[in-house]
């Protein structure tokens, strides 16, 4: 009886010490070796300043932005809350917030009809921190962008298209998508590139 205990005892510890320890440990070896950017959060920077972490989003509401996807994790895309909503698409209460985000899109954006209105920009993914947006999502604000920078669609949509990233090796995850901080961020250092020649 005496021995089993001491041996239970001892094979607590060793699990104890493994998992708080040495596993952690070994995730940490793979995050640096196997992971992107080294297993560090890949941060955005402007004029030398860090101005966001790329995979998670920001609030966008000014014109001369590109605006990602709703967040219903707090106020604003706040991490320490990340989830999605839980409304189901039938719930009364989700379709009028739906339908609100919809008009408010559409009152920014009065060249585009209601049906042309991405989903992903009227709708919360499920992290509530969604970074990206399809390049679908993107194009839809150009003309809108284009305008309250005094650029052309044609120039937008190049500084856009340069940002597009594909599926992992052409198959794997979601289609062309923009991250929208990047973008933004591209947008800003091509103003200042401009402004200095």
């Amino acid at each position: 009886m005496k021995s089993n205990l001491l041996k239970s005892l001892k094979l607590t510890l060793a699990f104890c010490v493994f998992f708080s320890v040495f596993y952690i440990f070994i995730l940490w070896v793979f995050a640096k070796v196997a992971g992107p950017n080294g297993g560090n959060a890949d941060v955005v920077t402007l004029n030398g300043k860090i101005v966001g972490v790329a995979n998670v989003g920001q609030n966008f509401t000014e014109d001369i932005y590109f605006w990602g996807r709703p967040s219903c994790a707090g106020d604003g895309y706040d991490a320490s809350s990340s989830a999605g909503s839980n409304k189901g698409p039938t719930n009364p209460e989700y379709l009028t917030e739906v339908e609100a985000r919809i008009d408010t899109f559409l009152v920014k954006h009065p060249y585009l009809q209601r049906a042309e209105v991405p989903a992903e920009m009227v709708t919360a993914s499920g992290s509530g921190l969604d970074p990206e947006i399809s390049k679908m999502g993107a194009y839809v604000q150009i003309k809108r962008v284009a305008a309250a920078r005094g650029l052309s669609e044609e120039q937008v949509k190049a500084i856009v298209d340069e940002q597009v990233k594909g599926p992992f090796l052409g198959l794997f995850g979601p289609g062309d998508r923009v991250n929208v901080l990047k973008l933004n961020v591209a947008l800003d250092e091509a103003r200042k590139t401009a402004e200095n020649r």
